[in-house]
């Protein structure tokens, strides 16, 4: 995390000027209300992405069955993470943006393709050996067959684009797999997803050492009250090797000064006012505050009026699925015939 993202996406204005408007799919697990993480890592992509692609974007509560099973909780989170969504810059004029459960073809779906799909290949992927390891007494058989539904997901609407980090590229290659397997044993039928690679960084937690994530307990909340906010960002680990206000510190190292890139373009100042002591830890945690607040505050009151207001959330959501309809029930019907299944 020492350089600065350039943009969204590797492509330029005038590159996505000349490219069609493919379609583009993503879901993103109903985890309630996103943390800084999530909006840096993911959100800030879907929603540049969203004026360059006819893009499809599902919460995918199927796949969070895998690790929640009381359904309040899966409901509440699912409704929340719409709400941020939307907060956070989705447009229903530009995007398509739905529950993934609502267009439950994809399990269909999602079986036909469990018979052309290798066990071993399943076996093999690192996410459910994780899985296996951050939930032992929970091994459903869910967490197997998870990639066998993202290619479900994908697929059913015909996309050709799934927005990844490159360090997630091994994911969609397994859905390329699969994709091929159905194609080569039934015929020409889906299109195999391609990457698009976006400047997504590694956002680190409070901690400084794991990625940022609620299992983990080092998020900073973008909606969690603001006293809140400041107790997470105070209580962050930053140069652990700078033990004096007077010492030079070392902001390639200091997840704080790798956050202040984010928001606001006078980072390299602020990196060197930490090496050479002009400032210390606690300056640039409070100015960190102050801008975290600021940069999210027209997202947390539209968040607020979203979660006051669940029937506008639900009409979005509800439309959403609607519009994607006859793209669903196509792809079964053809699936079905070159199956023999009618």
């Amino acid at each position: 995390m020492s350089e600065p993202a350039a943009s969204p996406v590797h492509s330029s204005p005038a590159d996505a000027a000349a490219l069609p408007r493919v379609r583009c799919f993503s879901g993103i697990q109903p985890s309630g209300a996103p943390h800084i993480g999530n909006d840096l890592g993911a959100i800030r992509n879907y929603v540049a992405l969203q004026d360059r692609y006819e893009s499809i974007y599902a919460i995918v509560d199927f796949h969070a069955l895998t690790s929640t099973h009381d359904a309040d909780l899966l409901r509440r989170r699912t409704r929340e993470m719409a709400a941020a969504l939307l907060a956070l810059g989705l447009d229903p004029a530009k995007c398509t943006l739905f529950v993934q459960s609502h267009r439950p073809e994809v399990t269909e779906l999602m079986w036909l393709f469990t018979t052309v799909t290798p066990v071993s290949w399943l076996e093999r992927t690192p996410t459910y050996k994780e899985k296996r390891e951050n939930q032992p007494e929970d091994v459903n058989h869910g967490l197997l067959t998870y990639p066998v539904l993202q290619a479900a997901d994908i697929v059913l609407y015909k996309a050709s684009l799934v927005p990844v980090g490159r360090d997630q590229a091994a994911h969609l290659e397994l859905s390329r797999e699969i994709v091929r397997a159905f194609n080569n044993r039934y015929g020409p039928t889906f299109p195999e997803p391609q990457a698009v690679y976006t400047e997504a960084p590694v956002v680190l937690g409070t901690d400084g050492v794991r990625k940022m994530s609620k299992s983990m307990g080092n998020t900073i909340e973008i909606f969690a009250p603001a006293d809140e906010i400041r107790r997470q960002v105070t209580s962050m680990v930053t140069d652990t090797e700078r033990i004096k206000r007077t010492d030079p510190g070392r902001p390639e190292v200091c997840n704080v000064c790798q956050l202040h890139r984010f928001f606001g373009d006078d980072y390299a100042e602020i990196w060197d006012g930490e090496r050479t002591a002009r400032t210390g830890c606690v300056d640039t945690k409070k100015l960190l505050v102050e801008r975290i607040l600021r940069h999210y505050a027209p997202a947390r009151e539209r968040y607020a009026e979203l979660m006051a207001s669940p029937v506008t959330v639900d009409r979005v959501l509800e439309e959403g699925a609607e519009r994607l309809r006859p793209i669903a029930t196509a792809t079964i019907a053809e699936v079905r015939e070159k199956m023999g299944l009618r």
